[in-house]
């Protein structure tokens, strides 16, 4: 506990630009736990209304976007980011104004072009989708896509580590300082058992190769995974430390995932620290 004669630290600030998730796993409240977790101070912006639990998602309502705007310039005006992420868009014009905004935040932005919930459910229009593409990830320092939003973005196959590779270095032609493809749902046999992820910094790739973990619950873990390297950035780590810090706790939260509710339940974001 700091004493009161002791100045208390100050963290540095850390922005998620997303949707709220109902069932506490995925979303703001995902990210704000998970900036938490990484000594972060967390703010938020949030872009539409979810109803959903760990069984899928039951409503999406996007926010008004003069109310989003205004809840962006609230935030940089005084409380300016030293790493921000996106989540949940919804729709183009949300997107399109993100992209619009990104300039301003003056940070390392990370961009999860959130495009399906693990459930299985739509969360970004068609229309998004090209927008994504077209106009926020050229602002990305970092953007993670899983197999199938890479394939989205990208119009390649992904469905080797190869290729993987690929879709990483046309990401980055298309704007992006980097490209994180994550082999979540990369077919075992195609990876000799492992979970394989791939980044391309811009200079090299770099593969991380671990065993996987057998559980259902891994609701929330493209979300967390973004949040934890928006807020490695924010301490100033270099990117390549910092998705290895994010991946390496996801496989840990997962590990530990409390197993709540009858879905895919969500992880475990106190991974690595004791409870009291």
């Amino acid at each position: 506990m700091t004493s009161p004669t002791t100045p208390p630290r100050t963290p540095p600030i850390a922005l998620t630009i997303a949707g709220s998730d109902s069932g506490g796993g995925a979303g703001i409240q995902a990210d704000l736990k998970t900036f938490h977790r990484f000594g972060t101070f967390g703010t938020s912006v949030v872009t539409a209304v979810t109803a959903q639990n760990t069984l899928g998602v039951r409503g999406v309502h996007p926010i008004p976007l003069d109310v989003v705007e205004e809840q962006l310039g609230a935030v940089m005006d005084d409380l300016p980011p030293a790493g921000a992420k996106t989540g949940m868009l919804a729709n183009a014009p949300l997107v399109r104004l993100v992209a619009d905004c990104a300039d301003r935040l003056d940070c390392p932005l990370v961009v999860d072009p959130v495009m399906v919930a693990t459930s299985g459910d739509a969360l970004l229009d068609a229309g998004a989708e090209t927008a994504v593409r077209d106009v926020l990830v050229p602002a990305a320092a970092l953007v993670t896509p899983n197999l199938d939003e890479a394939e989205r973005l990208t119009g390649l196959s992904v469905r080797t580590p190869e290729e993987m590779e690929e879709a990483a270095r046309h990401l980055v032609g298309l704007g992006a300082g980097a490209a994180l493809v994550k082999g979540g749902h990369l077919d075992p046999a195609r990876a000799e058992g492992l979970l394989v992820d791939v980044l391309f910094d811009g200079d090299t790739i770099h593969v991380w190769r671990r065993p996987r973990i057998d559980t259902k619950n891994t609701h929330g873990t493209g979300c967390t995974l973004s949040a934890a390297i928006a807020a490695e950035l924010a301490h100033g780590r270099t990117l390549v430390d910092a998705v290895d810090s994010g991946l390496a706790f996801v496989a840990a939260a997962m590990a530990s995932a409390p197993d709540l509710g009858a879905g895919h339940g969500p992880l475990d974001h106190f991974a690595g620290h004791e409870r009291s």
